[in-house]
């Protein structure tokens, strides 16, 4: 405060005409006035002037402040409660209060309270500045305020405080209804526009926001058979009760007369509430106000307006509500679909927001198209139908749940709930489907919410992971993601990415490996063998790229170029001299599949002019067992085209001797894995009945992996016709295959 004392620096009410507010009923509330001096007589006088008055039903309330920085923190925390403050300009510092003004509006944004400034001092506040700047209703010198003068302000100054509130309710309206219908596609498009709706009638009325919008749940949420009355949207009181059901509110008088309303198709005016009708087209719900007064004639009028406007928008936003339903919920289930699931699980992907370790699982049901192809489709969505019931029923309450596809569901929830044991029971029980009752199998893949954030389709992606390999695993069903499953799923993908890219610029190689008379050791033919070079002059196993490239689909178009280059090399060899030679080609399960394949064999072999007997198609018995009958009958037709046939790693598989017999072979192929088992003195049993079974058939055999000269010996012994091994030559390029033969012709 100034060190200077001024004579003139009190609050003196003089005699002045007699002044009363009009309205003296009783009070419905208060006005908070907040009174900043550092004078404490200025308060008393304050407080005995205006202690009796009441303006609109309401009596006044007193907070008192002794100086700008204790007012700042009052401000600060009830901001615009606070109708009007009474400021002294002059107290710790000359300008005091001016500074209380200034942040008030500025920096704490608080624009609603209205502001009288007083001083004793009129130097140090210029008036039509000071009010033009800190948005001050009225400014006074202490001397010249006499009671009537002082109620006349506070009265005028709670009239203003009283129209600002009133258009910012009015802005606050239109906001959640503008707000809304901007974001219809939001899950809470409808309820934000309803309480835009009860809130801007609020205002239009002069009445704080209370009350509720009601309609059928079938209207505007997502239940069906559901004829009940829900709470839609709600203000002030009521706000607890959005999205259940109207009898939850406890109140008999808001459920018969919201029912009433709904029934008679028209507005309910009653002394203390009001209840609206609101319909568009085939949209309808009823408004409940809690007014405590009869709304006056003009009111209505003002009503009847707003609700002709809002209906079109009332319509409007169930129609989106519909179509995000659409787009977010499974039409069958009516569980949030894939969609919606990857938006939750963008929800809970950060550790930081969930105090629960969270799990999210995949469920798969087994076999599932076999119902829909047995059973038909009723009783396959009945099954659906049943499964998300009970999943409902049992986990619902504390785990998020989604049909993400046809037959998979997704869960989200703490990992007590969500784990194998829990799952797992809950699939113990068999499903009833109309008159089917139907024991389901489940796969599932499981994903721990830990680590840093992530986003929700980085989430489900891992679940996949986990998922596709639960299917793989032949001891469980289940499987948790670990990191190192998506670093084999990156390197997987990488390198079909690279084997494509190194396929279409010719990098692959084939290389040959002679396979030899037994008898004379003279060269009868070779196999075609792939080879992929690396740029550091290694090669890439074809156990680890052939897998890849059937996995990608890639192998048709390599299993081709193979089969090309094999006989446009076989055809070179002959042009070089050495005829009668054989070559032998490794055949996919995949190239046997294409449609083409069959065709395309005789074309090659045609458009290079090779005699057929002289290509021997390969195949190892795992495909056999893939789809005997396709491979069947399409060996058959190559081999009366005069294609010949050999089984490969014979011994090593399941094999089948009924298909062995309808296979149209040539020659079986002794593994290498038998044949190193060879060793001098000592039988070979497996080998042995291997060679016996082929000459029983009339078929010829090869041994393959033939390293030493005593297992050579041996399969001669046994009366084995052909092999191959490093015993007589390594898988060569063909530059090298041809110096080869050259060298042994």
């Amino acid at each position: 405060m100034s060190t200077i004392n001024y004579d003139n620096d009190e609050l003196i009410f003089l005699p002045e005409e007699n002044f009363s507010d009009t309205d003296t009923s009783d009070s419905r509330g208060e006005w908070n006035i907040l009174v900043v001096d550092d004078d404490e007589e200025i308060h008393s006088v304050t407080r005995l002037a205006l202690s009796d008055l009441v303006v609109a039903d309401k009596s006044l309330h007193f907070i008192h402040a002794h100086s700008g920085a204790e007012a700042l923190e009052i401000i600060a925390k009830m901001r615009s409660s606070i109708a009007i403050i009474l400021l002294d300009v002059v107290m710790e510092s000359d300008d005091a209060g001016l500074i209380v003004a200034r942040k008030m509006r500025e920096e704490l944004n608080i624009l609603e309270p209205r502001i009288i400034l007083r001083t004793g001092q009129p130097g140090y506040a210029p008036e039509e500045q000071v009010i033009k700047d800190y948005d001050i209703n009225d400014y006074k010198t202490k001397t010249e305020l006499t009671r009537g003068k002082l109620v006349t302000t506070i009265i005028a100054s709670i009239r203003s405080y009283q129209q600002i509130l009133s258009i910012n309710q009015s802005r606050l309206g239109l906001q959640k209804i503008i707000s809304s219908a901007a974001n219809l596609m939001e899950e809470h498009s409808i309820k934000s526009f309803c309480e835009g709706v009860v809130t801007q009638i609020g205002s239009l009325i002069g009445i704080d926001a209370g009350g509720i919008i009601c309609a059928k749940a079938g209207s505007a949420l997502d239940l069906e058979n559901d004829d009940d009355i829900y709470v839609l949207g709600a203000a002030g009181e009521f706000a607890e009760y959005i999205n259940k059901k109207l009898e939850n509110l406890h109140s008999a008088q808001v459920v018969k007369f919201v029912h009433s309303c709904l029934l008679l198709k028209e507005h309910i005016y009653e002394r203390n509430f009001t209840v609206l009708y609101l319909r568009s087209s085939d949209y309808e719900a009823a408004v409940y106000l809690k007014i405590g007064h009869k709304i006056s004639d003009v009111d209505k009028q003002l009503i009847e307006v707003f609700l002709s406007s809002v209906s079109v928008g009332y319509e409007n936003v169930n129609l989106f509500h519909e179509l995000r339903n659409a787009a977010f919920r499974d039409w069958l289930t009516k569980l949030p679909n894939r969609s919606e699931f990857i938006n939750m699980l963008d929800k809970v992907a950060n550790p930081s927001t969930h105090k629960e370790d969270l799990v999210v699982a995949l469920i798969d049901i087994n076999h599932f198209a076999d119902i829909n192809d047995g059973l038909g489709q009723n009783a396959g969505n009945n099954i659906l139908l049943a499964v998300a019931k009970r999943l409902e029923e049992n986990l619902a309450d504390n785990v998020q749940l989604s049909r993400v596809g046809s037959d998979v569901f997704g869960l989200i929830g703490p990992e007590y709930l969500v784990n194998p044991k829990i799952i797992d029971k809950l699939f113990v029980a068999p499903f009833v489907a109309g008159e089917h009752t139907l024991p389901l199998s489940i796969t599932f893949g499981l994903c721990r919410l830990i680590g840093s954030k992530q986003s929700g389709i980085s989430i489900m992606k891992q679940c996949n992971i986990a998922l596709n390999l639960a299917k793989k695993n032949l001891k469980s069903n289940y499987e948790y993601y670990a990191p190192e499953m998506e670093q084999q799923t990156t390197w997987r993908l990488d390198m079909i990415r690279q084997l494509n890219h190194d396929f279409e610029q010719r990098k692959l190689q084939l290389w040959y490996q002679p396979q030899v008379d037994l008898v004379t050791e003279q060269i009868v033919g070779m196999e075609a063998l792939l080879r992929w070079p690396t740029d550091d002059g290694s090669f890439i196993s074809p156990a680890v790229f052939v897998p890849l490239a059937e996995y990608s689909g890639l192998i048709l178009s390599i299993g081709a170029w193979v089969l090309e280059e094999s006989c446009r090399q076989l055809a070179a060899l002959n042009e070089q001299g050495f005829h009668g030679l054989r070559m032998a080609i490794n055949i996919s399960m995949p190239q046997f599949r294409d449609p083409k394949f069959i065709e395309n064999v005789k074309n090659i072999i045609a458009k290079n002019n090779i005699e057929p007997d002289r290509i021997e198609l390969e195949i190892t018995e795992s495909v056999v067992m893939d789809e005997p009958q396709i491979v069947v009958d399409a060996l058959h037709e190559l081999k009366s085209f005069g294609v010949k046939v050999a089984i490969d790693d014979f011994g090593t598989g399941f094999s089948s001797m009924s298909y062995l017999q309808k296979l149209p072979l040539d020659r079986l192929k002794v593994d290498r894995d038998f044949v190193k088992d060879i060793k001098p003195g000592e039988s070979a049993f497996l080998v042995e009945t291997i060679v016996t079974l082929g000459n029983k058939l009339g078929l010829s055999t090869i041994a393959e992996g033939v390293e030493k000269r005593e297992q050579a010996s041996y399969m001669l012994k046994l009366g084995c016709d052909e092999a191959q091994g490093y015993l007589f030559a390594k898988p060569m390029p063909f530059d090298q295959l041809l110096e080869y033969l050259r060298e042994n012709d």
